[in-house]
């Protein structure tokens, strides 16, 4: 395992930052080449439910497991000095990842003004028209249905949504909206770079755990966009413009994790015993440092992206027995393969 990672990621952490943010970003855009516009619904499910087990295991085996710990040395059994101080800031840090996610998707909802066609990581979802037109059909057979579309014509200048049938001008919002969740999502998961300088084995499983996740986010917004009323090519022109982000995210984790080792004092036995009398030269006294802090937040961020942004929506999605039991085996197939790096790291 070692060596297909090393063979991906030949540089060093900086390098091996930008080419894991190329991976992500640019092979499931090329990907949407061969996707048709309409996507069966369960596979595009199933695909989803496995990319989750990927993340929330990459989450609970790699990056929770490495902030604690420390990195991964050979020779199995190492010791770790417990610091109950430092591993309060670790556990905040997790927290201000998973809130940072919160915080993001609520603001632009409350910017865009409208709540019920986004959520979750950019996966909007609304009324399909199909849909809309059956339930307005089976309203008019009966009087009460004839009252209540009179009385929706006569609101309908009032609010102009309120038939459920959107225009082309308030369509354009929540895919606008869309673009900005998926905007900042690949800008704020992609700061992950930093964490190739922690460890290579560590940036290459968070890589590949990003990548997984990708796949499936990308398929579903250019379906998103394409019954939108964009066509193919605006659809894939949309999802690379979004590509930057990531790549913004990724020199922002380079940055951050520069600034905040110039001055860092290396680990030395009288650094230890400072960190006993909390007077370490790291934040509040403790022996961590900034950069310190990024694992932590990228696995809060998977944690908002995995139980509160995707899990939600195979809940809702799911109709069948069948299809339960095919996302129950792509996630477990997800965790799986984590578990299988994670072992034989």
């Amino acid at each position: 395992m070692r060596q297909i990672f090393s063979w991906l990621f030949p540089f060093g952490p900086a390098w091996n930052s930008v080419l894991g943010t190329f991976y992500i970003s640019s092979v499931p855009n090329f990907i949407l080449a061969f996707i048709p516009a309409e996507i069966n619904p369960n596979t595009l499910n199933t695909m989803t439910a496995f990319a989750t087990g990927g993340l929330l295991s990459d989450v609970f085996l790699h990056l929770v497991p490495h902030s604690f710990m420390g990195e991964h040395q050979d020779g199995g059994v190492h010791f770790v000095m417990v610091e109950e101080k430092r591993n309060i800031l670790i556990g905040l840090g997790i927290f201000i990842g998973f809130a940072s996610f919160f915080i993001m998707e609520k603001t632009l909802r409350v910017l865009g003004g409208d709540n019920d066609h986004a959520h979750g990581h950019s996966h909007s979802h609304s009324a399909t028209p199909e849909a809309h037109s059956s339930a307005v059909s089976v309203d008019s057979r009966s009087p009460e249905g004839l009252k209540s579309r009179r009385s929706e014509r006569a609101s309908k200048d009032d609010t102009p949504e309120s038939d459920g049938h959107v225009s082309a001008k308030s369509g354009a919002q929540p895919s606008k909206l869309s673009a900005y969740l998926n905007l900042f999502g690949d800008f704020v998961h992609n700061i992950m770079a930093a964490s190739f300088y922690s460890s290579p084995l560590i940036g290459a499983t968070t890589t590949l755990a990003c990548f997984a996740h990708e796949i499936p986010h990308e398929i579903a917004d250019y379906s998103i966009l394409v019954r939108s009323g964009f066509s193919k090519r605006q659809a894939m022109q949309s999802q690379f413009l979004t590509a930057i982000g990531a790549f913004i995210g990724t020199f922002m984790g380079i940055a951050i994790h520069n600034l905040s080792t110039s001055g860092k004092v290396e680990a030395t036995t009288t650094d230890l015993a400072a960190a006993v009398r909390q007077t370490a030269s790291g934040l509040l006294g403790t022996t961590i440092q900034p950069a310190d802090l990024v694992i932590p937040f990228v696995a809060g961020g998977f944690m908002y992206i995995g139980a509160v942004a995707v899990l939600p929506t195979l809940l809702a999605e799911s109709k069948s027995g069948k299809q339960a039991l095919r996302e129950f085996a792509a996630m477990a197939f997800g965790v799986l393969c984590m578990f299988f790096v994670a072992w034989n790291e």
